[in-house]
């Protein structure tokens, strides 16, 4: 039976007060999908979360049922069944001498470069046998046309991966993150990472003293999240590239991973 890589991505906020462009990715061998998919659907039934699992539906009401199918997720993570990636920008980085198409299309050209490199899928199979990749992305926030030519350059990292890993341009896929439990666990955590990083665990209604119920519920939520990847990798830093260890390969071995992209060419600002 040939080995096959199942790659979920997906996106939050393009724009925040400090980071920006938040991509995120859950890859689950498929020697590990079936397993993976029991336990989160077990999880979720256990806790009574019928609908979407969305990091913009954490309250008080739900934190508990929340952490709870994250303690599962992580649990996943920590086993090395599940892989997961994060990227994002600094606001402080601006990118220098970009072209008109660089800059209409710079969603998709950063895209492309998460499932390029997050993953240090170039490292993950040293095999005589090659590696089929599917990659399910949640619904793309653009036209057609651009998610088309998208779909059409990620199809061609195979010869970047020279045949080790293949990137099955039938396999390329967008779909709904309610039908996929992967999708719904990493929009919580991408929630989680950009809240924190743009300092919305803060905010205060207009007019108020203190913080509301539910900045407070996911402030935790986000604290719990962070507390299961340090017990992976301990004093992990949210805001920075996730070291190496002295060791490239390290890129794919490990399970939890943080990208904060620089731009090679770019001009620092202050906050």
């Amino acid at each position: 039976m040939s080995r096959e890589f199942i790659l979920y991505a997906d996106e939050s906020i393009r724009r925040g007060v400090k980071f920006s462009n938040f991509f995120g990715g859950v890859l689950i061998r498929s020697e590990h999908l079936k397993g993976v998919s029991l336990a989160l659907e077990k999880a979720r039934e256990e806790v009574g979360l019928n609908g979407e699992i969305k990091w913009t539906k954490v309250s008080t009401c739900y934190l508990s049922k929340y952490i709870t199918m994250m303690d599962t997720f992580f649990d996943l993570v920590a086993e090395d069944r599940i892989k997961v990636r994060v990227m994002f920008t600094d606001n402080r980085f601006v990118a220098q001498e970009l072209t008109r198409e660089h800059r209409e299309h710079e969603y998709f050209v950063l895209y492309y470069q998460f499932i390029k490199h997050a993953f240090g899928l170039k490292f993950s199979n040293y095999g005589r046998s090659p590696i089929v990749c599917r990659l399910y992305f949640d619904v793309l926030p653009d036209t057609r046309e651009k998610a088309a030519m998208f779909k059409g350059y990620v199809g061609g990292l195979t010869k970047y991966f020279r045949n080790r890993i293949v990137i099955d341009r039938e396999q390329i896929a967008e779909v709904k993150s309610h039908d996929h439990l992967p999708l719904q666990c990493l929009d919580v955590v991408l929630g989680a990472m950009q809240f924190r990083l743009n300092g919305k665990h803060r905010e205060k209604a207009q007019g108020c003293s203190r913080r509301g119920h539910r900045t407070i519920a996911k402030e935790e939520l986000y604290q719990h999240i962070r507390r299961r990847i340090c017990g992976i990798r301990p004093k992990f830093n949210v805001g920075i590239s996730t070291g190496k260890d002295n060791d490239v390969h390290n890129l794919w071995r490990h399970s939890y991973r943080h990208w904060l992209f620089v731009p090679n060419k770019r001009k620092q600002i202050d906050r």
